[in-house]
């Protein structure tokens, strides 16, 4: 089912030669020497700073999202008793496979991140909102240092997402260590427990923060229709930050929409290849 998408979810390469102002106005961007000064993310997709044009290739991805989602509403999938049965089975499996198995790597992990910096924590707990808007405490390893969260407001005027997503390219408060963890996609590891706990399954929509959900409209709330995942359509595209987040939530909706086993299972397998070729972020 993924494959089908990835015409639809190629990055973007548009141009632009404005950027947004704090207050969300757009501001012109001048450069010494008519040279290319830097690139950015800002808005959901890779912009030149002095090129022109616009995002035609985003419009056009978010065109064939919306044909492929249709017009009938999303109802998730609570009268697929079959298919839930084998998902949830296959998540309780699977996951304590994974933990079992790579028991030996969670350690090494736990003591590179202390030896990289002891005054913190392993793990890192945060709430986040599951199905129905029932909210839970995901796990990671912990890659930034002890006082992120503090520091978000510092750096809030830098988010290059759209929507209500915070996400900068080179975020200071990532440590050594949880930058190749990033990279690797390991800092998610410990999600295999939030799964075994059923506020997780393997595949589904990522989970967002409360704050984050309390700005969706009723269109972006169907997120919520079904349990969030560790991996999503979004999650395998490549370069996925060109992604809006109007794109990804189409996409996380195309995904409730169209759900099956061998989807979720199709998903699995470009997951551990997103993984083996070291594109996280």
């Amino acid at each position: 089912m993924a494959n089908d998408f990835t015409a639809v979810c190629e990055p973007a390469q548009a141009r632009s030669g404005m950027r947004e102002s704090s207050s969300g106005k757009a501001s012109p961007v001048t450069a010494s020497s008519g040279a290319l000064e830097r690139k950015t993310v800002r808005s959901g997709f890779a912009y030149d700073i002095n090129g022109g044009g616009g995002s035609a290739e985003s419009s056009e991805r978010a065109r064939r999202l919306k044909e492929e989602l249709g017009s009938v509403p999303v109802t998730g999938i609570e009268d697929r008793v079959a298919y839930r049965f084998v998902k949830r089975a296959f998540d309780i499996v699977f996951s304590a496979a994974v933990l079992v198995v790579f028991c030996w790597l969670f350690a090494i992990i736990a003591i590179l991140i202390k030896v990289d910096d002891p005054k913190g924590p392993v793990f890192f707990s945060q709430e986040r909102v599951g199905k129905d808007g029932r909210t839970f405490r995901m796990l990671k390893f912990r890659s930034m240092c002890v006082d992120a969260e503090e520091k978000l407001a510092e750096l809030r005027e830098l988010n290059e997402k759209t929507g209500p997503v915070f996400k900068i390219a080179e975020d200071p408060r990532i440590t050594r260590v949880g930058k190749w963890l990033r990279k690797l996609s390991l800092d998610e590891l410990p999600q295999f427990i939030n799964v075994l706990r059923s506020d997780m399954s393997i595949v589904g929509p990522r989970p967002a923060l409360p704050a984050e959900v309390a700005t969706y409209d009723d269109y972006q709330r169907q997120r919520l229709l079904v349990k969030p995942g560790m991996t999503c359509y979004w999650q395998t595209r490549r370069n996925r930050d060109s992604i809006t987040f109007d794109e990804w939530v189409d996409l996380d909706l195309l995904y409730i929409k169209k759900c099956s086993a061998w989807s979720d299972f199709k998903l699995i397998v470009q997951t551990v290849g997103v993984v083996l070729t070291a594109q996280g972020s």
